[in-house]
């Protein structure tokens, strides 16, 4: 089991930045890859961006490209979102997610999720 537990979020100015932090623990080496997801309300939930446990970044969405950068922490079981110049539409529940395998799309451990809200 990987147990995934976020923290940074909170409230920010559109413009403003924020770092979320994803720290993962118990069977840690079988992560192949970590993400962060979004959900706001009343929309589907929208994968935001992904590294590979090696710090290879694998993607992100068209609406974060060239403001949001996903990283690892020098310590290898922690991730980070960097989310810079935050817009209105960028308020949701982010949440951390790891996958253990190298095929698929489906994300086999959760984080309970961390609120973002920007203001206008």
């Amino acid at each position: 089991q990987v147990q995934l537990v976020e923290s940074g979020g909170g409230l920010v100015p559109a413009g403003g930045s924020l770092r979320l932090s994803c720290a993962a623990s118990g069977r840690t080496f079988s992560i192949y890859t970590m993400g962060w997801f979004r959900q706001a309300p009343g929309k589907d939930r929208e994968l935001v961006a992904t590294i590979r446990r090696t710090g290879a970044t694998l993607y992100y969405a068209d609406s974060v490209k060239g403001r949001f950068t996903i990283s690892k922490g020098s310590a290898k079981d922690t991730v980070y979102l960097q989310m810079n110049s935050l817009k209105p539409e960028d308020t949701a529940v982010y949440y951390c997610a790891a996958k253990i395998t190298s095929w698929g799309t489906d994300y086999d451990y959760w984080g309970q999720g961390t609120q973002v809200t920007v203001s206008s």
